[in-house]
């Protein structure tokens, strides 16, 4: 099957990673587990500072579903439990003993339990809703994704054992018991992903979203209200294979470090929730400091601090690019340099197909929405993405439903908000209008 997308737009940045054969290994002794990372996901400590771990072993338990767990990537010490306003938990840090003990997980368990149980469940997402899926509940389809479009993305092939032919046919075969519907792989036709047995293989092309597991839902088996839907990358799923067959959690990742502000772009091999620090050590160019240091891709990574930031999942790429806050240019925001990343006609050289290097600033002011059609071109979903926004923002549920709130996660909608001239935080809108809904409909 092949499905061919015409709407979106790939954005070309500077500090690619240009040989994706060389694979650094770094020095890292700190790694950390966010709960953030997990939508849906509220957060108690298992653990307290002090406490020895395994790689597997359990951190972080959801308070409404006690079997889901966040585990630890690594054995060690727990360092620290951070904690932040009204002791919301912000991240359990561990301190790796440099022994590499696993904890084993029994493989004859049901399979929805051990997902829980080992951390895997957490890294699989929910739609509608875009959440950590509850084990309960019986899934209609899953999609597993196995491109990413996004700016200096790697593809979750190039993820350690995510082409391994018996974790991933070892994963399908089981995970093909929790559905009566269809494993979905979705793959980029620059990178082919071999035939998968019990899998529907679907070949994807198009600019991004189009490497979007939610875009790719939505023109294959749409989310209709009453349906859930599991949502995951390759990386995971060659996961749940490997600990289907050895009864041990993976949790080794291959980190794209890229973007403008790097010197070296290169790959690092490390494990989930890594120190960031030990990732751009001796990598970045020289001097300046007024940089932002990104978990993920520019669209829907998380800033993070240089000095003691770790990774976000899905853990694959940190982008480097220029803060802005030093720049001085004539004419501010309204200039039209030729250097500047824009789609507007209004810039020279806005169409050639070559590298920028943007900074991080927001080029203008926020204001009231502009129905001026541009989000229509970048977002391949039979949705109407400013009536929607304006649906979430009044809190209009009806309309919300109408309007194909179901289909759609907050990174879907990343280019709409790079695009809109009306510099609207709507991933952080979309955010807010699939928990307020999903408060509502099921609380």
């Amino acid at each position: 099957m092949k499905l061919r997308l015409k709407k979106g737009l790939d954005i070309r940045l500077e500090g690619a990673v240009a040989d994706r054969s060389a694979v650094a290994d770094a020095d890292v002794r700190l790694y950390a587990v966010t709960p953030d990372d997990f939508p849906g996901f509220r957060p108690k400590a298992a653990v307290k500072e002090g406490d020895a771990v395994e790689a597997g072993s359990p951190l972080l338990y959801d308070k409404a579903f006690p079997a889901v767990k966040l585990v630890s990537p690594v054995s060690g010490t727990v360092k620290e439990v951070k904690r932040g306003e009204r002791r919301k938990i912000l991240y359990v840090s561990v301190e790796a003993d440099g022994r590499g003990a696993h904890r084993h997980f029994d493989t004859k368990a049901p399979l929805p339990g051990l997902l829980a149980e080992s951390g895997l469940l957490a890294m699989i997402h929910r739609r509608p809703y875009d959440v950590v899926p509850s084990p309960e509940v019986r899934p209609r389809d899953i999609f597993v994704t196995a491109m990413d479009t996004a700016p200096l993305a790697l593809p979750p092939t190039l993820q350690p054992g995510a082409c391994d032919p018996a974790s991933l046919a070892a994963a399908v075969k089981t995970l093909s018991t929790l559905t009566d519907g269809k494993i979905y792989v979705c793959y980029g036709a620059d990178a082919p992903v071999a035939a998968i047995p019990g899998a529907e293989m679907v070949e994807v092309s198009g600019p991004h979203p189009a490497g979007n597991v939610g875009v790719q839902i939505a023109n294959l088996a749409p989310v209709n209200k009453g349906d859930t839907v599991w949502a995951m990358d390759l990386a995971v799923l060659a996961r749940i294979g490997h600990l289907l067959l050895t009864g041990e959690l993976d949790t080794s990742v291959v980190v794209a470090v890229a973007g403008p502000e790097v010197e070296r772009p290169g790959l690092v091999r490390t494990l989930a929730g890594a120190a960031v620090a030990p990732l751009i050590a001796g990598r970045l160019k020289p001097g300046s400091e007024h940089r932002r240091v990104i978990s993920g891709n520019v669209l829907t990574g998380e800033a993070v601090d240089p000095a003691d930031g770790f990774l976000h999942a899905p853990y694959r790429q940190v982008t480097v690019i220029a803060e802005g806050d030093d720049v001085d240019e004539f004419m501010g925001w309204a200039s039209v340099s030729p250097s500047k990343l824009s789609v507007s006609r209004a810039l020279p050289l806005h169409g050639l197909r070559r590298a920028f290097a943007p900074d991080a600033r927001l080029m203008g002011g926020r204001r009231a929405m502009i129905l001026s059609g541009l989000y229509d071109k970048v977002l391949p979903m039979d949705v109407l993405p400013e009536y929607l926004l304006k649906a979430i923002i009044s809190r209009d549920i009806d309309s919300m439903e109408a309007l194909g709130i179901y289909e759609v996660a907050p990174e879907d909608m990343a280019l709409c908000e790079f695009v809109d001239p009306s510099k609207l935080p709507v991933q952080q809108i979309v955010r807010d209008g699939l928990d307020y809904l999903r408060n509502e409909l099921e609380s």
